[in-house]
């Protein structure tokens, strides 16, 4: 996180201090409430003002996701600032499917591993499907089905 001052914010201090009478005292009131301003930068290089919401920071917050399978769901907390590779890692230690194997879909599109969840704009409570890549569900089922070869050494 980085904290910058904002020039406006700045200027208007200066005129408070030097006694500089501004005619909208409204401006002034909110200046000294304000406070410093706060900025973040996203992962793609923009330098942004830091969203508040109800009192606590976006950024500092965990959201809870509603991940469903077909059959199962699960309720996991995580940062709003992780990529969605973080997350298959951590269903894979609930799902017994590993990172390779689960395709995430939100609002109806496949997510890559280096999409950030605040980015793509999961909140609290949003639902993420669950899916078994079908290639390497079709290879697992060509093991099973194969038969052992059984071979008789003679010496």
């Amino acid at each position: 996180m980085i904290k910058l001052k904002s020039n406006r914010l700045s200027r208007g201090l200066s005129k408070l201090r030097n006694g500089g009478n501004s005619g909208n005292r409204g401006d002034a009131t909110a200046m000294r409430l304000m406070g410093e301003v706060k900025w973040e930068l996203r992962p793609g290089g923009m330098l942004v003002q830091m969203r508040e919401m109800g009192g606590d920071n976006v950024m500092e917050g965990v959201i809870t996701i509603r991940v469903t399978t077909v059959s199962k769901w699960h309720d996991i907390s995580i940062r709003a600032t992780s990529t969605f590779g973080e997350l298959k890692i951590i269903l894979s230690t609930i799902t017994n499917l590993e990172a390779k194997e689960q395709r995430l879909l939100f609002k109806g599109k496949e997510r890559e591993d280096g999409e950030h969840l605040h980015m793509v704009g999961v909140r609290d409570n949003d639902k993420v499907l669950l899916l078994q890549d079908p290639a390497i569900k079709e290879m697992k089922l060509r093991k099973l089905a194969k038969p052992h070869i059984y071979r008789t050494i003679t010496v």
